[in-house]
């Protein structure tokens, strides 16, 4: 089984944040998104994770820095990492085409800016499987349209009358991902354009003309990191799910001076937290010092210090001195707040 991650765009709904690290290595509840995803997908799949291939961007932004996180990701799965560029955004579907190498045998494709909890089989003997979530507002997402064998026979976009509810999340199974090779290939060979860009989609639809049987595989939750409100709501829900699985959250490490945590909270390696009350719903990366201050609902990341504070709603990045009391506040790497 593949993993193929396209995750080249440098997510300008995250900004600042995404400016200096891109989107999909913000750590969310402790770490970074893609980790997250795809470490959900393999324990879906249930089975050893041959290759994960990643189509990044410009090298510029996603650079060796990058690079070494993803291939430590991939080492954890006991997984070769391929990396692959997309130069220019042309699309989804060209994005995938960058990685045509590895474009054969089993695979899931899964977009790096959203997070799940799935608990079910997926149906291997399906031609492809789409991954759904039930929405109580189907008009304002991409769904899928089921006959009465419950099998996908349209994808249809923002349906203004109600077709399902089952929303599209971004996670595609292929049992021979060759062949949505082939259709994409057809799809930038014909210039088949949509919204200007090469789309997925038009692939899935030509699989679909040509008699492939496509299932869902419908998650229990899907949380999205589009923006910093999000975002943090997403490390909110992530806390809790780790919370109740029993997850270790507070490094032995941490040093606490008079200091209160309401859980849940995830406090990284070496944190130091003096005079201060965090949580519920905290985030807090490693080596980072927050003094004299009140945080919740709120995602800090690491080698940051906080002092005088009183955060909600926050959302701090990496090397940050921040002193002072403002509320609902963004903030990128390397700012200074005196």
């Amino acid at each position: 089984m593949k993993i193929i991650v396209p995750m080249a765009g440098r997510g300008s709904r995250l900004r600042p944040h995404s400016l200096t690290v891109p989107k999909p290595l913000i750590p969310v509840a402790g770490k970074p998104i893609v980790h997250r995803l795809v470490s959900d997908i393999a324990g879906v799949l249930n089975e050893k994770i041959e290759e994960i291939a990643f189509i990044l961007g410009d090298p510029a932004f996603f650079g060796d820095d990058v690079i070494e996180h993803l291939q430590t990701l991939s080492a954890e799965l006991g997984a070769k990492c391929s990396i692959y560029r997309q130069l220019e955004p042309k699309g989804t579907g060209h994005a995938i085409m960058c990685a045509e190498p590895s474009l054969s045998g089993p695979a899931v494709i899964a977009y790096a800016d959203t997070l799940i909890r799935a608990d079910f089989d997926l149906d291997k003997e399906a031609d492809s499987v789409i991954w759904t979530k039930r929405v109580d507002n189907p008009s304002a997402y991409g769904v899928v349209n089921l006959n009465d064998k419950n099998e996908i026979i349209e994808l249809v976009e923002k349906p203004e009358t109600f077709v399902s509810d089952q929303a599209v999340i971004g996670i595609y199974y292929f049992k021979d991902v060759a062949v949505l090779k082939k259709e994409l290939q057809y799809v930038l060979d014909h210039n088949i354009i949509n919204g200007g860009e090469y789309q997925i989609n038009d692939g899935i639809k030509r699989m679909m003309a040509n008699g492939k049987i496509f299932k869902t595989g419908t998650v229990s939750e899907w949380m999205d990191c589009g923006n910093k409100e999000v975002t943090i709501e997403t490390n909110q829900r992530m806390l809790g799910f780790l919370a109740a699985d029993g997850e270790q959250l507070i490094a032995k490490s941490a040093k606490l001076e008079n200091a209160n945590i309401i859980e849940p909270c995830f406090i990284g390696e070496n944190v130091v937290l003096k005079n201060t009350t965090v949580g519920p719903y905290v985030s807090i990366g490693k080596n980072t010092v927050i003094e004299n201050s009140t945080v919740k609902n709120s995602l800090i990341q690491t080698n940051t210090k906080i002092m005088n504070a009183n955060l909600d709603n926050a959302m701090i990045g990496n090397h940050v001195h921040y002193n002072g009391n403002f509320e609902s506040i963004s903030i990128g790497d390397y700012s200074i707040l005196e």
